[in-house]
């Protein structure tokens, strides 16, 4: 080979170097570049997956039926952004699954969303309902506690219309021989008359009437602590009584208190009748000593 020959040969072989060597350069340039591009890649899916992890826990704050659910795929999402920071970002197969897996992440997502926008839905429609319900309610409980009211008047006023009345109430001292004694020594009984008066709404029939009798120093006249009856809730005593046929129209009738010895004084006497647990009527009688 000719010095020529062998000079051009070292120059071609010199251009091929310079050749190769360039593109060995540019093809390092372009690997950085896609490296840099893999990495940002890369940076962004690590960021939109920690997204995707607060979007889920804010999601545990509207619906608590879901929670269990919700921490299921917030785990998940956890587990998968470990998996993305421990993956080369030249790992272009990796990173596209992780993306895949992120894609449908947020269609589950969104399935929740709806899931919990329709339960709200739900929840506000039956709130509403609950709230009308509840004011039917108290709109029914107002007027079943003003029908009560009403009926509890009326049976008052039945009550009070159908109470007995005693009218000309009137005392006299008897003696021995049933005649009329006006002294504190002569009397041995008194007969108290008196009339019911005529009531068409009260109850026919027996009636028991009660006598009171009180001397002037404020004493009730009695035989017995046993003989009461009750009167406001409470037993109190009398001094004397009577069963009276009561046909609603004005009856007639009258009570006698046998006197004891030396139980009489001189004074004004208080009179006070008494049936169905209520005070009929009231009057006085007067004795001489």
């Amino acid at each position: 080979m000719t010095k020529k020959n062998i000079a051009i040969a070292l120059g071609i072989s010199v251009a091929l170097m310079l050749l190769l060597g360039g593109l060995l350069l540019k093809t390092n340039s372009e690997m950085t570049e896609m490296e840099e591009v893999f990495k940002e890649e890369k940076e962004t899916l690590i960021t939109e997956y920690q997204d995707l992890y607060l979007d889920y826990d804010s999601l545990r704050r509207y619906d608590t039926d879901l929670n269990d659910k919700l921490d299921q795929e917030r785990e998940r999402v956890m587990q998968l952004q470990e998996e993305l920071k421990t993956v080369k970002a030249t790992n272009a197969r990796k990173i596209k699954e992780l993306q895949s897996e992120l894609k449908t992440m947020r269609t589950v997502m969104v399935s929740f969303v709806h899931q919990i926008d329709s339960l709200n839905q739900t929840n506000i429609r039956l709130t509403d309902e609950n709230e009308k319900m509840r004011t039917q309610v108290a709109q029914v409980r107002q007027s079943y506690n003003e029908l009560k009211n009403e009926n509890k008047n009326l049976s008052e006023q039945v009550e009070i219309a159908a109470r007995l009345e005693a009218k000309n109430i009137s005392a006299v001292g008897l003696n021995f021989n049933e005649k009329k004694a006006t002294s504190v020594a002569k009397i041995s009984k008194v007969k108290i008359s008196f009339t019911i008066a005529k009531n068409v709404s009260a109850q026919v029939g027996l009636r028991s009437v009660y006598l009171r009798f009180t001397r002037p120093d404020g004493q009730l006249l009695m035989h017995s602590k046993n003989d009461t009856f009750k009167y406001e809730d409470a037993q109190i005593n009398y001094s004397a009584m009577r069963e009276v046929e009561y046909g609603g129209d004005d009856t007639d009738s009258y009570i006698v208190y046998k006197v004891d010895a030396g139980e009489l004084m001189e004074g004004s006497y208080d009179i006070e009748l008494f049936c169905g647990g209520e005070i009929i009527g009231r009057s006085s009688w007067n004795v001489k000593k």
